[in-house]
C-alpha cells in the first residue's frame, strides 16, 4: 500500500516563505560549486557554469536549489570560510536575482550560512546537525531560517573508516529524536525543521540499503524528511550486482529507482542532481497509481 507524506508535517516553514507537500515529494536540485564533489566535481566550479547549471534545474522543475562550496565526500578536505562564501555568493545572488526557486545553503559553517541568507538563501542545510559550528545555531534561530539537520557518523575525513552500528535504523532514528528535541529547546520552531538520515555518510552499502528500505520509520519524527540519496556508491553497487556490464560512473536510472522507493514511502524532499528525469519519474509514478 503506497503512502501519502507523512501528516505529521504538511509544510516546510522558510525564512520568508513556506513548502507545502501534496502527493509527491519536492524535489531538491544540487548545485555543487567545488572541485572535487564525488559525482559532478568541477562541473559547476566556475560561478558562471554554477549560475548557469542553477537556472536549467529551476526550469526542469526543482522546488529548491541547494548550493554547496566544500565537498563532504569521504576523505575530502576542507576548504576555510573566506574560500567557501567565495565560491557561493556569486552564485547564490544571481540565482535569487533570476528565479523564485528558494535557495538552500549547504554549509556547516555559519560565517558562511549567515553571508548566504544575508544574500537571499532561506535554508541552512548542515550535515553536522548545526554541531560543528558553535555559532550555527544560534544563527538558525535568529534567522527563522529553514533548517535541515543530517545525521553523519563521524566527519567526512574517518566517515567511512569503520562505520559501526547495532541496528542502524533504529540507532540513527534515536539520534536524530534526540537532536530534534535539542534543537527544538534551544528555540528552533519544529515547522522550520527537517532531518535527514545522511546516507552515504559513515554507513556501509548494506547500512545505505536498510536506511532507504526503512525511510518511512523516520516519518514519526513529526519533522521534514529529506533524504540525499543521488548517484552514490551503493546504488552503483547494485547496479553492478545486478549487470556487471553497467557503468558504476552512470547512476541516473539507480537513482530513479530509490527516489520512487522513497516517494512510495512519505518522504518529503529528494535531494538530487537530475531533476527533470526525477520529476519524469514522479510524475508517471503518479499518474500509474503511485503517489
Amino acid at each position: 500500500m503506497l503512502t501519502s507524506p507523512s501528516p505529521f508535517a504538511d509544510h516546510w516553514q522558510l525564512r520568508t516563505r513556506r513548502l507545502t507537500f501534496e502527493r509527491r515529494p519536492l524535489v531538491m536540485g544540487i548545485v555543487n560549486v567545488t572541485p572535487d564533489s564525488f559525482s559532478d566535481g568541477g562541473k559547476y566550479f566556475d560561478a558562471a557554469a554554477a549560475i548557469e547549471g542553477a537556472l536549467r534545474l529551476a526550469d526542469d522543475g526543482a522546488d529548491i536549489l541547494d548550493i554547496g562550496g566544500e565537498s563532504t565526500r569521504p576523505y575530502s578536505k576542507s576548504v576555510d570560510a573566506d574560500e567557501e562564501r567565495r565560491r557561493v555568493l556569486p552564485v547564490i545572488q544571481a540565482i535569487v536575482a533570476r528565479t523564485n526557486v528558494p535557495v538552500s545553503i549547504d554549509t556547516s559553517k555559519a560565517a558562511v550560512a549567515r553571508a548566504a541568507l544575508d544574500a537571499g538563501a532561506e535554508i541552512i542545510n548542515d550535515v553536522t546537525a548545526l554541531g560543528g559550528d558553535p555559532a550555527m545555531l544560534r544563527l538558525a534561530v535568529d534567522s527563522q531560517a529553514g533548517v535541515c539537520a543530517m545525521h553523519m557518523q563521524g566527519t567526512p575525513q574517518t566517515m567511512q573508516d569503520a562505520p559501526t552500528y547495532n541496528d542502524v535504523v533504529a540507532d540513527i532514528h534515536r539520534y536524530l529524536a534526540e537532536r530534534r528535541d535539542q534543537l527544538l529547546a534551544a528555540g528552533l520552531e519544529q515547522s522550520r525543521l527537517a532531518l535527514d538520515p545522511g546516507i552515504g555518510f559513515g554507513k556501509t552499502h548494506e547500512h545505505n540499503i536498510e536506511l532507504a528500505r526503512n525511510c518511512r520509520q523516520f516519518l514519526d519524527l513529526g519533522c521534514v524528511l529529506l533524504v540525499g540519496h543521488s548517484r552514490k556508491a551503493f546504488i552503483g553497487k547494485v547496479m553492478a550486482r545486478e549487470q556487471p556490464r553497467w557503468s558504476d560512473a552512470e547512476r541516473t536510472f539507480g537513482t530513479l529507482g530509490v527516489s520512487l522507493a522513497l516517494a512510495a514511502q512519505g518522504v518529503h524532499v529528494l535531494r538530487v542532481h537530475d531533476v527533470a528525469a526525477t520529476r519524469q519519474a514522479l510524475a508517471l509514478f503518479h499518474a500509474a497509481g503511485g503517489v
